[in-house]
């Protein structure tokens, strides 16, 4: 009778990572991005990050051990993570205390009250980038023009409209002020400061497949519905709408697909579902750039579809062994 095994519950298979391996691998890969932003727009980039990871990290921390009174899990970096991912959503000459606004709504709001990491069904750091959108539109619609100089001051500034803004006031045949393709590659345009290089975010995303950590499930169908569409739109009347190729180099879509729609908590676990979520989001995506009253969809398309998962789970679940 002493030799009779003790079986517990599943999973028995372990791959020996842990919620902070996988947080610091996000961070590594995040910061390709942030050293193009720090590049082109110099200290604030460095002033807001702080900020931001800062003020996630303590809200986490005050919001369990006073609030909720629950062990504190701010050691599993993943404050870290919503902190960096929401000081790519903004411009680089944010107000700062806006910024700690938006950490105590991505906390406060979006994570916590769900039971923190792992609970939450929306993205905390797009709550937060659509909530500080609608409650301080200006601040969060101005933006610096990036230059290869260190800029010091918030006040050196020099604003201008972003790509999809010019896009947005007109049809392509006049937009003088377009960057061009290389521009997009490498950063030379105006948006979030996270968003802006397209190189250094799939070199962040390459380190993240490499890793595992993300599947390509989710980034190849949101880019490529997104292409598809704008590329129809694109022959229909390529004087009104912009090539497919733009619309991937603009914006947040590749932070979207890449960093924020891939979240292994908001997101499906499927491979089918995970192929149904990113194709939803480059439809509604594309569908509020070229017909919606804002000129970027990306944060709203991953909201409407983060409340869609538990719906996607349910309808595409994985054959059970031996079925």
């Amino acid at each position: 009778m002493n030799k009779l095994l003790n079986v517990s519950g599943s999973p028995h298979v372990h791959s020996g990572e842990s919620v902070q391996k996988i947080m610091l691998s996000v961070i590594i890969a995040l910061m390709p991005a942030l050293a193009v932003s720090i590049f082109y727009f110099g200290l604030p980039v460095i002033v807001l990050t702080l900020v931001s990871v800062g003020s996630c990290v303590l809200f986490e921390y005050l919001i369990q051990r006073f609030i909720m009174k629950v062990p504190t899990t701010i050691s599993d970096c993943s404050a870290v993570v919503t902190g960096l991912l929401l000081a790519f959503n903004v411009p680089a000459n944010l107000p700062v205390w806006m910024l700690v606004v938006g950490a105590l709504v991505a906390i406060g709001v979006a994570k916590m009250p769900f039971g923190g990491l792992g609970h939450n069904l929306f993205n905390p750091a797009i709550v937060a980038r659509v909530f500080m959108l609608i409650s301080f539109p200006a601040a969060m619609t101005t933006w610096p023009t990036p230059t290869p100089l260190w800029n010091f001051h918030f006040a050196d500034m020099v604003t201008g409209p972003t790509p999809l803004g010019i896009l947005k006031e007109g049809s392509v045949v006049n937009m003088g002020e377009m960057p061009g393709y290389l521009d997009l590659l490498v950063g030379q345009m105006g948006g979030s400061f996270g968003e802006i290089s397209a190189i250094a975010l799939l070199l962040g995303a390459i380190y993240l497949l490499w890793k595992r950590v993300i599947t390509w499930h989710i980034p190849v169908a949101f880019i490529l519905t997104v292409f598809i569409f704008s590329g129809i739109f694109y022959l229909i009347d390529p004087t009104q709408y912009a090539n497919p190729f733009f619309h991937i180099l603009t914006g947040g879509l590749l932070l979207g697909a890449l960093f924020m729609a891939t979240d292994m908590v908001t997101s499906p676990t499927s491979p089918t579902a995970m192929l149904v979520f990113g194709a939803g989001c480059g439809l509604i995506t594309i569908i509020i750039r070229l017909f919606g009253a804002y000129p970027e969809g990306v944060s709203f398309s991953i909201l409407l579809m983060n409340a869609t998962v538990p719906l996607l789970n349910r309808w595409f679940k994985p054959k059970t062994y031996a079925q």
